[in-house]
């Protein structure tokens, strides 16, 4: 230690001899506390070998305090022991009780003797600390710590990674995983590697309020970020994340990650990163799993065999990772990712859409609902449109089909007729061609279809005049389903009660010959 001038040892053990408490003489001497202690200290040893004779001191140095005990004399605030007391109970703080001594009672010592005097009278009640049980395959714990100095890659500075822990709540058995750069897909991956290393998942993870897994923490309502959230769906697992500053809820893994630190990395440097996982892989399966734990009292490793029975079974796939990103969709119905236009309908144009692009596929999603819309395989260049020819705007070059198909859909007549059009005049002539499939708004398509078939008949090319034979025919049928119909019995030639023609002509006969035989009538009779 720094030896102090003799007139300062001088003046401490003067100090020390008059029954100074080592407080007083700090402020005395502006010397650290420390450094009279350690005079104190060895002077005492001194004063022992020769009684009465202190190095550079002729005075008797009084044997050492006990522990924790200064000068004899009282506080300066003990009279007013009461007083103080009362107002700490009403909450009131060390400056308020301070001022009031000093206004009511003419209190002359320091702010820091009330300070130290009071906080001797504040009582603390001790903080209770459950004790965590949990059954096997119910829980794990998840956060980050930092590895051992690696060499960066392409330096030969050393630097330390990220350390990723997961531990099994009941187990103990731990997962670890050193990377360089974190970010929302690496917190996910690390969970898929960990789950496949045990085997399973459990049914609950813990977790830091780290941006990686949540976004926005909140006590009753945490957001997880959607990839992080997808990926415990896929799982089946739920999220449980930590209060803000409450490490206790994941006690576990924060002595997994002090435990590692401390004994596996500590003092170690490695030249790759794949040589600091390595060598975790080892150090779990070779000792951390291998010990007898402090507080169950049994071996991880049995315990860990005991759990992967309860822990839930991987999906057969694992999951599809994707970014998300907000789009407007423009005013050709299309969003613009990558340098590539894809059909977003039905979603309105000018509206946000979510889109999420998969290794292979992209989807766009309701932005508020999160319902799927649209699904299309990635464009393989930039500047791809995928938009199916039904959804594009008019185009001269692409509506010949079209026009077709409509025409073909009113009659054989029509379509013969549009091609022969098309044949003859080309692009100028779709006009033409929209007209008259544009007559299926107004009158029946048979109609269209003979007037179209009688323009065939007699060379007629012009769209007017198709218009003029389908709206004549279209009153010929108006006048014909509005004109009287006579109606008219069918009559039967051949029956079974009807006789022959000669057997009527002799009936007749035979009447006039009675009605002739008869004497007149009385009209008859009559001039």
């Amino acid at each position: 230690m720094n030896v102090l001038k003799p007139h300062l040892q001088t003046t401490v053990f003067t100090l020390l001899a008059a029954g100074k408490s080592q407080r007083e003489i700090a402020r005395i001497t502006k010397l650290d506390r420390k450094s009279i202690r350690r005079l104190e200290q060895f002077f005492v040893v001194e004063q022992a070998n020769s009684p009465g004779v202190a190095t550079g001191s002729t005075r008797q140095i009084p044997p050492p305090r006990p522990p924790g005990l200064g000068r004899q004399s009282s506080s300066a605030c003990e009279p007013h022991r009461d007083f103080i007391q009362a107002q700490l109970r009403l909450r009131r703080n060390f400056t308020a009780v301070y001022q009031d001594l000093v206004d009511q009672f003419g209190f002359s010592a320091s702010y820091n003797s009330v300070k130290r005097f009071a906080a001797t009278l504040i009582e603390h009640d001790p903080a209770q600390f459950d004790r965590l049980e949990f059954a096997a395959g119910e829980e794990v714990q998840v956060d980050y710590g930092e590895g051992a100095p690696t060499r960066y890659p392409g330096t030969d500075r050393y630097r330390r990674p990220r350390l990723f822990v997961m531990t099994l709540r009941y187990s103990r058995r731990s997962f670890r995983r050193v990377v360089w750069k974190s970010s929302q897909e690496t917190w996910a991956r690390l969970h898929e590697q960990a789950w496949r290393y045990f085997g399973g998942t459990a049914r609950y993870v813990v977790l830091d309020n780290l941006k990686e897994g949540v976004i926005k923490p909140d006590l009753y309502e945490p957001e997880l970020n959607a990839i992080y959230a997808a990926v415990l769906a896929h799982y089946g697992v739920v999220a449980d994340p930590a209060r803000v500053r409450d490490p206790n809820r994941k006690g576990t893994v924060e002595n997994a990650i002090q435990h590692t630190q401390s004994t596996a990395l500590k003092g170690r440097r490695f030249e790759s990163i794949e040589e600091q996982n390595d060598f975790l892989e080892h150090w779990e399966t070779r000792w951390a799993a291998q010990r007898i734990h402090g507080s169950a009292r049994r071996q991880v490793e049995a315990m860990f065999q005991e759990e992967r029975a309860a822990l839930l079974p991987l999906p057969l796939q694992g999951f599809q990772y994707f970014t998300e990103c907000e789009r407007t969709v423009c005013d050709d119905t299309c969003v613009r990712v990558d340098h590539s236009s894809y059909a977003a309908r039905p979603a309105r144009i000018g509206s946000r859409v979510l889109v999420r692009r998969f290794e292979h596929h992209l989807e766009i999603r309701d932005l508020q609902s999160q319902s799927l819309l649209r699904t299309h395989p990635l464009a393989a260049r930039p500047g791809s449109v995928i938009l199916p020819n039904d959804e594009r705007p008019f185009n001269p070059s692409r509506e010949t089909h079209r026009i077709l198909a409509q025409a073909k859909a009113i009659g054989p007549a029509t379509e013969q007729l549009c091609q022969s059009l098309f044949d003859s005049e080309g692009r100028v002539g779709q006009r033409r061609l929209w007209g008259i499939v544009g007559l299926a708004r107004r009158y029946p398509r048979r109609l269209i279809d003979q007037a179209c078939a009688m323009a065939l008949h007699t060379g007629v090319r012009s769209y007017k005049q198709i218009h003029t034979l389908t709206e004549r025919l279209l009153k010929e049928t108006l006048a014909a389903i509005d004109a009287p119909v006579q109606g008219e019995l069918a009559l039967t030639q051949d029956h079974p009660l009807i006789r022959g023609g000669d057997d009527y002509a002799d009936l007749f006969t035979l009447g006039a010959q009675q009605s002739a035989a008869l004497p007149p009538t009385l009209e008859e009779s009559l001039p």
